[in-house]
């Protein structure tokens, strides 16, 4: 069956070979509410569809229009037979409840690095901040240099924000995108962090000047989130 959870996922777990990241346009917080309450409607009355399938999340984006989903799969064989067999029904269902909404997606990529912030309690993420840089083709070799360079970055900054709690930087298998998955204590931290003077992330400095005149980076967006629901195999 399917069980509903307010944990947030494992973005580390090893038996997770393709994360699959898709956002929905529904256009205000009260469709985003009700697209929520039809996600989970639709799921929780049917079986768990897959073994393949390790995980589902849903949140909300602080823009008040967008619903963002990370569903995480064994491998992409297991979701292009899920799509094939079960998909087209649900997604039939929450349709009919929430009429008129944009799909963008599903994007496919592999996790590339993480960061985790060591030492101390463990914290529960209070924001989700999703980063997502595009490139003006298909490159592997780039995407991985982007994102050590992003990684040289952060640990030149001598005092890291304290609001940071993890980032996971995946890369899309098409070879054109890096969206990394940052966990922050509360939204207020990462807007604390951007603005901070001097040593903040994405700060005046040469490597991260180095980060954000990437050659061939052709857009970078930052959106938060709201983890709303979490679907997983009873």
């Amino acid at each position: 069956m399917t069980r509903r959870t307010d944990a947030h996922p494992g973005l580390t777990r090893p038996d997770v070979g393709a994360p699959f990241f898709s956002t929905w346009r529904v256009g205000t917080p009260e469709r985003q509410r009700r697209t929520v309450e039809a996600i989970a409607r639709t799921w929780e009355r049917r079986p768990w569809p897959a073994a393949g399938l390790l995980g589902y999340h849903v949140y909300t984006g602080h823009d008040g229009s967008t619903v963002l989903h990370h569903s995480q799969w064994a491998s992409e064989q297991e979701y292009e037979a899920f799509t094939k067999v079960h998909r087209q029904e649900r997604v039939d269902e929450i349709d009919t409840a929430v009429p008129g909404m944009e799909r963008v997606g599903p994007g496919r990529y592999r996790r590339y690095r993480s960061s985790v912030r060591e030492g101390g309690p463990m914290r529960v993420p209070g924001c989700v901040v999703i980063v997502e840089v595009e490139f003006d083709g298909p490159d592997p070799e780039r995407q991985r240099a982007w994102v050590d360079a992003v990684f040289e970055a952060l640990e030149s900054e001598p005092n890291q924000h304290p609001g940071g709690i993890s980032g996971h930087f995946h890369l899309s298998t098409d070879g054109t995108r890096v969206l990394n998955y940052a966990e922050w204590e509360s939204a207020q931290a990462h807007i604390d962090a951007l603005a901070a003077p001097g040593d903040g992330i994405g700060s005046a400095t040469a490597l991260w000047q180095r980060v954000q005149s990437w050659p061939g980076l052709k857009s970078s967006t930052v959106r938060r989130y709201d983890h709303a629901l979490g679907l997983v195999p009873d």
